[in-house]
């Protein structure tokens, strides 16, 4: 091979390897806080956080803002790897813990994630219109108190229903059963009041889509009750409600259950761009 054949092979290679031939590169920020700085609580400052992983040379991506499950009481945040290098951003939050705090302190925390999200994520290349948010057992309960009860965010001066799409794993839409043992009920008692994502069905909801494991493995009936959330939205006037099951998966679902979050996803982009264009 002549020398300058060889020179333009080399060349080749380069731009096959940069940008040009679409390959993103992602970069992932840790530990941002995401309440203001003056928020007084030792707790704050040390637990909420969160993790941010997006397309570095890519802008007009949506983002996924991923709570962990742990009944509330445990766990914390957690970029899943099944979301990555997929052209999307993906945030990981740490909320308050009970019994440090109450149930309610760990949905303001979701709800204060989820405004950080909508004020700074256009800074990174991401498109405000395009957040999903999402979460597993009880990251997916917290999810669900987000979009549904509009107060939450409404604290933060932003409406509910621009969120794109409401994508709870696993979660309780009954009162979560750590807020019935706040108030001295037990796990086995089904509720539904203000801290029930149930509570609040209404018409004009984010598109939800439902994602469990095999109703026969799934832990206290958890299916029965977002098959029943499906069910009254849709009686409440909600036209994208959709629940899914994994069959054969228990609880911990979430592995087969990824695929079906990118695929709603994509889903509602590209619905978003064709009203775009039509428009």
């Amino acid at each position: 091979m002549s020398k300058m054949k060889q020179l333009l092979v080399t060349l080749v290679i380069l731009i096959c390897t940069s940008v040009v031939c679409g390959q993103t590169s992602y970069k992932t920020l840790t530990d941002l806080p995401y309440y203001p700085q003056e928020e007084p609580s030792d707790y704050i400052e040390d637990r909420c956080k969160l993790d941010l992983y997006y397309p570095e040379n890519k802008t007009g991506f949506a983002t996924v803002v991923w709570f962990h499950g742990g009944g509330l009481t445990g766990g914390s945040k957690e970029i899943p790897s099944a979301l990555t290098e997929k052209g999307i951003a993906v945030i990981g939050v740490n909320y308050r813990l009970s019994p440090k705090v109450k149930v309610k302190d760990c949905i303001a925390d979701a709800a204060a994630a989820v405004a950080w999200t909508f004020q700074h994520i256009p800074e990174y290349g991401g498109d405000s219109t395009l957040i999903f948010v999402s979460g597993h057992s009880a990251g997916g309960y917290l999810a669900s108190m987000v979009g549904m009860d509009k107060s939450w965010l409404a604290n933060w001066e932003i409406d509910a229903d621009k969120i794109a799409g409401l994508i709870p794993f696993s979660g309780h839409t009954i009162t979560h059963f750590t807020a019935r043992q706040e108030m001295g009920i037990a796990g086995t008692q089904p509720i539904i009041d203000e801290l029930a994502p149930l509570y609040h069905v209404r018409a004009d909801a984010p598109p939800l889509l439902l994602i469990t494991g095999d109703r026969e493995l799934e832990m206290l009936g958890r299916y029965e009750e977002n098959a029943y959330m499906m069910r009254m939205m849709r009686v409440a006037g909600h036209q994208d409600t959709r629940i899914m099951e994994m069959d054969g998966y228990g609880h911990g679902m979430t592995h087969p259950a990824f695929p079906l979050l990118l695929n709603e996803i994509s889903r509602i982009a590209q619905d978003k761009k064709r009203l775009s264009s039509e428009n």
